[in-house]
């Protein structure tokens, strides 16, 4: 069985709340690349630190993506890579991030102190049940956190810093590469596959510890427009035609059985997120979901008849529906190369880990790097209720998760 590697906890914590404290939420409304100044900032202190560390290569691109390499010292190794995301969720404020940190949690609900009506509980979390003892990270309440993805870059730049200490732990060349705008759907739109030079990559973006995501959702967007004709109300009388009603009525018909708060499991959704506009004209966003990547069409063409039965019951209403590709089931390209997966479940064994090969509601970076053609899972990083100001990781599964990246990169040194 092979060695736990003694990771220094106290660093990666200091890492962790450094990062999270730098404000980096995305933002769809931009077409700027990263979408927030925040990714500048945080890709600028993790290049630093790589460089103080002696990473080679290491540099920030014009697209703000952090890149580096550690050099290999097992001749003829394959080369790996390891990558997170800079930016976090906007569906709450990253803004004045303040983290609170519990020694030895002592088990029992958890209430934040900046919100009195914000409670971790264990009901709503029952993996606390299994923390006892062992040191959590969560918001004060009126943000997120932003473990996800600031656990999965605290997590990497750990386990480079411990292999640049310890050269006698031999490994390939690891390629590192940090994204921004993952969670809009754009982490590797300015990503080339022959400069990241690995034949795999790991992705540190998942939940808790011991998971292997082997399949995620396959993914589009739709924009509809709904168009109407705005007046003066004083003198609308057969001549307004409001956005806003054949909005609502657009809404309320799409299938409440294909909504995310009606589904779970394998069965994928439809789902309006964002609503804004006025009388004359309102835009709504809605994300397609599914792990079968023929029924994102289906779900499209349900929610086309469905604008094309609002035209034809409100008269003058104008509705159009533009469909945008977001990213693909990784279960489709990992077969290329089946020891990505293989060395993570060998990592685990050898450590002796508990670990499962799990499908996700959701997709990462990986997902549309394996669809580029480096096969990249997703490994877990202690992330737990992600994107909410109820957010938390636990430092315990993050250590574990930086012993696993390391074993894995022991494994394909072998290789």
């Amino acid at each position: 069985m092979a060695e736990l590697v003694n990771l220094n906890r106290e660093r990666l914590l200091e890492r962790f709340l450094r990062y999270v404290r730098v404000n980096t939420t995305a933002c769809a409304e931009t077409d700027v690349y990263p979408s927030s100044n925040g990714q500048w900032e945080l890709g600028k202190i993790v290049l630093a630190e790589l460089e103080e560390l002696g990473a080679q290569d290491a540099h920030v691109d014009e697209y703000g993506l952090v890149w580096a390499l550690l050099p290999g010292n097992v001749e003829g190794a394959p080369t790996i890579a390891w990558n997170s995301h800079l930016d976090t969720s906007p569906e709450t404020t990253g803004e004045n991030v303040k983290p609170q940190v519990i020694e030895s949690y002592a088990g029992g609900d958890i209430p934040l102190s900046g919100d009195k009506s914000k409670i971790i509980t264990m009901a709503e979390s029952p993996e606390l049940n299994e923390l006892i003892g062992k040191t959590l990270i969560t918001t004060d309440g009126t943000t997120l956190l932003g473990g996800d993805d600031k656990a999965g870059i605290a997590i990497i730049m750990e386990a480079a810093n411990y292999l640049t200490e310890h050269p006698d732990i031999k490994h390939g060349p690891i390629r590192i590469l940090f994204t921004c705008d993952e969670e809009i759907g754009r982490g590797v739109n300015h990503v080339d596959i022959g400069k990241v030079g690995a034949v795999a990559a790991y992705t540190l973006d998942g939940g808790g510890a011991g998971d292997i995501d082997v399949e995620t959702f396959s993914a589009d967007g739709l924009t509809v427009k709904v168009k109407g004709i705005n007046i003066h109300p004083s003198i609308a009388k057969d001549r307004m035609v409001n956005a806003l009603r054949a909005a609502g009525a657009f809404l309320d018909r799409l299938p409440q059985d294909q909504a995310p708060e009606t589904t779970a499991g394998r069965v994928g959704f439809i789902h309006p997120y964002v609503l804004e506009g006025g009388v004359a004209e309102v835009t709504i966003r809605i994300l397609l979901r599914d792990f079968e990547t023929a029924e994102l069409q289906v779900k499209a063409d349900i929610v086309r008849d469905i604008a094309t039965q609002v035209e034809q019951d409100f008269p003058g209403i104008s509705i159009q529906v533009d469909h945008q590709k977001q990213y693909r089931n990784m279960a489709d390209g990992l077969p290329k190369e089946p020891r990505a997966v293989e060395f993570a479940e060998q990592a685990h064994r050898e450590l002796g880990l508990k670990y499962r090969l799990s499908a996700i509601r959701g997709g990462t970076d990986g997902s549309m790097l394996t669809e580029k053609g480096l096969p990249t899972p997703n490994l877990s990083s202690g992330q737990h209720t992600q994107h909410s100001p109820l957010e938390w990781v636990c430092l315990d599964e993050m250590i574990q998760q930086g012993q696993v990246l390391i074993q894995t990169a022991v494994l394909w040194g072998q290789a």
